[in-house]
């Protein structure tokens, strides 16, 4: 009896566990085939299809394979970060803060840091790329991304209120740094490096404002001037095309090959808008309208009282670095006491102009370029222009940048005089590093005399200069509106218009 029960025991004991093996050998196929299937599914997603699942802050290694981890660097990283932190604040400081005046708002008259530390939390990498698009160099993309805790406060100061210690909090970085290395032959083998950060994805910088004893009303649009400032610094001097180009190693190099270049000439003729937004309590908006490429150099025409279907047919001539990556952007202005409103805004990518082909179009305004700003979808009109697109040749290249550099150093000159409070300040009106000229074509002003006040060069692009109507002498380099003349112009001084009007 006991050996029958015990064959029987055995028996089912065996065939209990051929079956469990059998069912966990079925179970762990079809987790096989499940895990296969998503496999299969997540390596059909496109980048379009990881942002709406990821969101905008999925690393760049996910959709790009060529994006390598580098978790390593990242220990690393953090580990140095203590003594990083400390250094990196030094430069920062020494180097942001001419960025800050320079970019100043007109409604502020100074702007600095009150205290910068970039706190105890190290940036993070996700993943870099490392690529050989040109002989001689090796360019690294370092999809870079910050949510530390530094501790930064801005002193602002505006007319007829003392500083306001302003305080950013919050503060989240999501950007790809672009680093190229220009290689050398000698010891430590690299001459130069370029730092930018790449248009696309575009760069984003996060942050809230608060007011230390005080309150951001106390200024009126502060807040909006605060994040003009940092936009403009990012686009116009960090943000692909625009660089900064660091010779290393002692080694004497010739870096003119790295920095970025004029590459032609854009003629914009502002002809009319429609149906604008009224913004008068009593009559009706004074408009004008502010184009520009680079944030530096804004060219601005004529106020026309009273009207919301304005005709300006106004001509100007703005240099063009990268059509690949730069836009026109068009600004439409209401005249007003104290702050000017606006009354729209649009932007047009020149990639889509062919050389010496003219082309007219009709910008639908809207009330921000940042989709997550606009607080209503009514209709704000439209602004009519006519664009031309000329390329340059290696004579006009050179002799523009030879120009546009004397600008700057003028434009210095008059600051350090106190001729100019800052860059922005100066920009009440327009600037062009092109004109009519002779031989090249290349004048810094075209032509034309502002009404009567100051008196400008012609043919070989000298700049002049003259009184303001206000009596204060401008330098006529940076700032102005432009001479009305139905031929293309150079802009001019904002000698026609009211000097109150800054956009």
């Amino acid at each position: 009896m006991g050996l029958t029960s015990g064959i029987f025991m055995g028996m089912v004991f065996g065939i209990s566990l051929m079956a469990g093996w059998r069912y966990m050998m079925r179970h762990r196929s079809s987790k096989r085939i499940a895990k296969a299937a998503d496999i299969k599914v997540l390596g059909a997603l496109t980048r379009d299809d990881v942002k709406k699942i990821c969101g905008d802050n999925y690393p760049e290694w996910i959709s790009f394979p060529v994006y390598e981890q580098v978790k390593w660097l990242n220990k690393q990283l953090s580990k140095l970060w203590p003594f990083v932190a400390e250094a990196a604040s030094a430069v920062i400081k020494e180097s942001v803060e001419p960025l800050l005046e320079e970019y100043r708002p007109p409604g502020i008259t100074s702007l600095k840091f009150g205290k910068l530390s970039l706190g105890t939390v190290a940036p993070k990498i996700e993943g870099i790329r490392v690529q050989s698009l040109k002989k001689g160099q090796i360019t690294m993309d370092i999809d870079l991304r910050w949510g530390g805790d530094p501790s930064i406060i801005l002193a602002v100061e505006a007319a007829l209120v003392a500083s306001i210690p302003i305080q950013l909090k919050n503060l989240q970085v999501f950007t790809i740094v672009r680093v190229i290395f220009q290689l050398a032959e000698e010891i430590p083998c690299i001459s130069a490096v370029v730092v930018a950060l790449l248009a696309e994805p575009e760069p984003r910088i996060d942050y809230t404002l608060k007011a230390v004893g005080g309150s951001l009303t106390a200024v009126p649009g502060l807040s909006d001037m605060i994040d003009d400032t940092v936009n403009s610094i990012v686009t116009d001097m960090l943000q692909w095309p625009h660089r900064i180009v660091v010779p290393i190693g002692g080694i004497p190099v010739d870096t003119s090959e790295l920095e970025l270049k004029p590459e032609g000439k854009l003629t914009v003729t502002v002809a009319k808008a429609n149906d604008l937004k009224n913004m008068e309590m009593i009559g009706k908006s004074d408009p004008y309208v502010v184009v520009h490429i680079r944030p530096l150099f804004k060219v601005k025409t004529k106020v026309i009282e009273n009207n919301l279907h304005p005709v300006w047919n106004e001509t100007f001539e703005l240099i063009v670095e990268d059509r690949e990556t730069q836009a026109l952007t068009v600004e439409v202005f209401d005249q007003d006491i104290g702050q000017d409103k606006r009354l729209g805004i649009a932007k047009f990518r020149l990639i889509e102009l062919e050389p010496e082909t003219p082309k007219e179009i009709n910008l639908s305004l809207l009330s921000s370029l940042d989709t997550l700003k606009v607080k209503d979808n009514k209709d704000r009109g439209s602004c009519s222009i006519k664009l031309l697109y000329h390329l340059f040749n290696k004579e006009e290249q050179s002799a523009v940048l030879e120009e546009e550099k004397r600008i700057l150093e003028e434009r210095k000159r008059l600051k350090e005089a106190g001729v100019i409070g800052s860059t922005m300040d100066a920009l009440d009106g327009a600037v062009s590093l092109v004109g009519s000229g002779v031989g090249t074509g290349v004048g810094l002003v075209g032509s034309g005399v502002g009404a009567g006040v100051g008196i400008f060069g012609s043919g070989l692009g000298a700049v002049g200069s003259g009184l303001s109507k206000a009596g204060k002498f401008m330098g006529k380099t940076i700032t102005g509106g432009s001479s009305k003349t139905n031929e293309t112009t150079t802009p001019v001084d904002s000698i026609e218009e009211k000097d109150d009007a800054k956009p």
